[in-house]
């Protein structure tokens, strides 16, 4: 299953440790516009990433993760793209 076929939430709970380090976007390749709205924003990372969890800082593999809130995902995201 190719990752734009999985769901959010199979995205989420992905197991790191089966992923290929090549096939996943270090950290410092993801550029974001800060120009654009914040929904094109988050659909440029989506797309960079492939998986809005999971990224690569170097040879490692770092898999993000929310606490239990009332802030949406969205709301997350929103608000790290905004100090990216």
């Amino acid at each position: 299953m190719t990752n734009m076929h999985m769901s959010l939430e199979n995205m989420r709970m992905i197991d790191i440790r089966t992923i290929d380090t090549n096939n996943v976007i270090d950290a410092n390749d993801i550029n974001i516009d800060a120009n654009l709205p914040m929904p094109e924003r988050v659909t440029s990372y989506i797309r960079q990433t492939n998986n809005p969890y999971v990224m690569r800082v170097g040879k490692i593999i770092v898999k993000m993760s929310f606490s239990e809130t009332t802030m949406s995902v969205n709301d997350c995201m929103k608000r790290y793209l905004k100090t990216s």
